[in-house]
C-alpha cells in the first residue's frame, strides 16, 4: 500500500485570506465556470461542460477550499467535488430527485422527522460550498425556510413528542446562517425539556475553517445542550492546519467532533485513500464516524460506487485501520428506523 496523507499534499502557493472574515470568504466565493478555470488553471476546452452541469446546480467554490485544489489537474479529487459536469446533465434510471424520500417524512416545513428519538431542522438552504454529487440539490429549500412562526411550530412539534431528545441542525447548512438566528434557534430548542442534544451536521469549518469564531463558541457552550459536531469530509486532502486549528477549539470548549463521508467514484473509492482519510481525521483530532453508501440523486450518477464494491473497499479498509478508526460502513433506505449497516460479512 502505498501512503497517502494531507501532510504530503504539495499545495500551491496559497492567496491570503487570512485577514478577511468568514462572511467575507462565503460572499467571494467563486460562483461562475468562467471564475474556476481561470482560478484554477483548468484546461479550457472543458468550459461548455462545465457550463452545462452549471444550468442545473450552481457552482459555489470558497477560496480557503480552492487552495487545497492542485492548479490544473483536473482529476483532482476535490475539484472532482465540485466542479459541474456534463454528465449531470444525463437523466439515469434509477436516479430520482429524493433518494430519501425526505417529503414523506417531513410533517412540518423545516422539520424532518425519520427516526424514533431525534429531528432533523432544515435551518439554512444555503452552503459553503456546492457538492455536486449532494442528495439535497433538487429540495425545496424555499418552502423550509424556517420563519419565527415555524420555529414555533416546530418547538410546539417537538413538545408533543417526549421521544425526541436529540435536534439535529442540517441544510444547506446551518453554520450559513447567523449567529444571532443560531442563538435564538437554541434559545426556542432549550424551552423543551425533554431535549438532550443538538447536533450541527456541517461542511462550513472544513470549506472557511474561519467560521470556527469565539462568538459562535460562546453561544454554543452557554446552551444547558449538549452540542455535537458532524463534519462532511470526504478525503486527507480537505484536512489543513486551519481546520486542525478550527477543530482544537470546539474540542477544548468540551464538544465532541465526529465525521461522515461518502463513497465517491474516483474521489476515495479506495481502501489506501480512506485508511489516510481516518489517520489524518484522528490526528487532527476528529472521530471517524459514517462511511456513507452513495445515494440515487439525479445527476450525480457519474459519482456512484455499488454497494458491493462499497463492501469490498470497507472490508480491505478493515485490515489497515484498528476499529477505533474505522468508520460504519451505512445506507440509509426510506422508511427504515435507522440507518442500515451493510452487511461486511459476505
Amino acid at each position: 500500500m502505498i501512503p497517502v496523507s494531507s501532510s504530503s499534499v504539495q499545495f500551491p502557493a496559497q492567496k491570503s485570506h487570512m485577514n478577511r472574515s468568514w462572511q467575507q470568504l462565503f460572499s467571494e466565493s467563486v460562483l461562475s465556470p468562467e471564475q474556476l478555470i481561470e482560478r484554477l488553471q483548468l484546461p479550457p476546452e472543458s468550459l461548455s461542460d462545465l457550463i452545462s452541469g452549471n444550468r442545473l446546480f450552481q457552482l459555489r467554490v470558497p477560496e480557503p477550499y480552492l487552495n487545497r485544489i492542485i492548479p490544473g489537474d483536473i482529476t483532482d479529487p476535490l475539484l472532482l467535488q465540485v466542479m459541474p459536469q456534463i454528465a449531470e446533465t444525463i437523466a439515469t434510471s434509477g436516479y430520482v430527485t429524493d433518494p430519501l424520500q425526505e417529503k414523506s417524512n417531513n410533517p412540518v416545513p423545516g422539520l424532518i422527522h425519520k427516526y424514533k428519538s431525534r429531528i432533523l431542522l432544515i435551518t439554512s438552504g444555503a452552503c459553503a460550498v456546492n457538492c455536486r454529487y449532494c442528495f439535497r440539490r433538487h429540495f425545496d429549500y424555499q418552502d423550509n425556510a424556517l420563519s419565527k412562526e415555524r420555529i414555533q411550530q416546530v418547538q410546539d412539534y417537538i413538545q408533543q413528542d417526549t421521544h425526541i431528545n436529540e435536534v439535529i441542525l442540517s441544510g444547506g447548512d446551518p453554520l450559513a446562517t447567523s449567529d444571532l438566528r443560531l442563538k435564538q434557534l437554541l434559545n426556542s430548542l432549550e424551552q423543551v425539556t425533554h431535549l438532550k442534544r443538538v447536533r450541527i451536521h456541517t461542511r462550513f469549518p472544513v470549506v472557511i475553517p474561519q467560521r470556527i469564531t469565539d462568538d459562535l463558541i460562546e453561544i454554543l457552550t452557554a446552551s444547558r445542550l449538549k452540542v455535537v459536531w458532524v463534519f462532511h469530509i470526504n478525503h486527507p486532502q480537505e484536512i489543513d492546519p486551519l481546520l486542525t486549528e478550527a477543530t482544537k477549539k470546539l474540542i477544548q470548549a468540551g464538544m465532541p467532533v465526529l465525521n461522515q463521508s461518502v463513497l465517491l467514484k474516483k474521489v476515495n473509492d479506495s481502501a489506501n485513500i480512506l485508511a489516510a482519510l481516518s489517520e489524518s481525521l484522528f490526528d487532527a483530532g476528529i472521530q471517524p464516524y459514517y462511511l456513507h453508501a452513495f445515494d440515487l440523486v439525479q445527476g450525480a450518477s457519474h459519482f456512484n460506487v455499488t454497494d458491493e464494491q462499497a463492501i469490498r473497499i470497507w472490508q480491505a479498509l478493515q485490515k489497515e485501520l484498528p476499529g477505533f478508526l474505522l468508520p460504519r460502513l451505512v445506507r440509509e433506505i426510506p422508511g427504515r428506523s435507522s440507518k442500515t449497516i451493510l452487511n461486511t460479512d459476505i
